[in-house]
């Protein structure tokens, strides 16, 4: 039987990530940050300190896309990097104060927008739904 449209998880998950991009986009624009690098900023805020391979490792993203990213986030002040003392090949991702302040003003906007999307599922419907897009990231590899 042939699938319809609405059949394809995939649109669903492709549609619903759409969505909540727009939607934490707008938010994010006027500390002049796009959600990606906003990604980066969050793991910062977390663990600062990390080196791209950490940060590309932890996002699942490719280290020329983490590169560039950190590049514009240099270029606008929230970051710096530093070659380790240990490894002068290691370059250590650090927040400048103009990217701890950010966090002041985009953690509770991620906060928040974290709320409204979890708002009326449970914790239990949560913790299926974390293990069912690992299955389906697994299943593509």
């Amino acid at each position: 039987m042939k699938l319809s449209f609405h059949d394809y998880i995939g649109i669903a998950i492709h549609q619903a990530d759409l969505r909540l991009t727009s939607y934490i986009k707008s938010r994010l624009d006027p500390y002049n940050i796009a959600p990606e690098q906003n990604l980066i900023m969050l793991l910062l805020w977390d663990q600062d300190g990390l080196t791209q391979s950490e940060i590309a490792e932890q996002l699942e993203k490719d280290k020329t896309n983490i590169t560039r990213m950190i590049c514009n986030l240099e270029e606008k002040g929230f970051i710096e990097r530093v070659t380790s003392p240990h490894d002068r090949r290691s370059l250590k991702v650090y927040l400048t104060e103009k990217g701890k302040e950010l966090g002041t003003h985009v953690i509770p906007i991620a906060e928040t927008f974290n709320d409204i999307v979890c708002e009326g599922i449970t914790e239990e419907e949560l913790r299926m739904l974390r293990e069912i897009l690992n299955k389906m990231c697994k299943n593509v590899g």
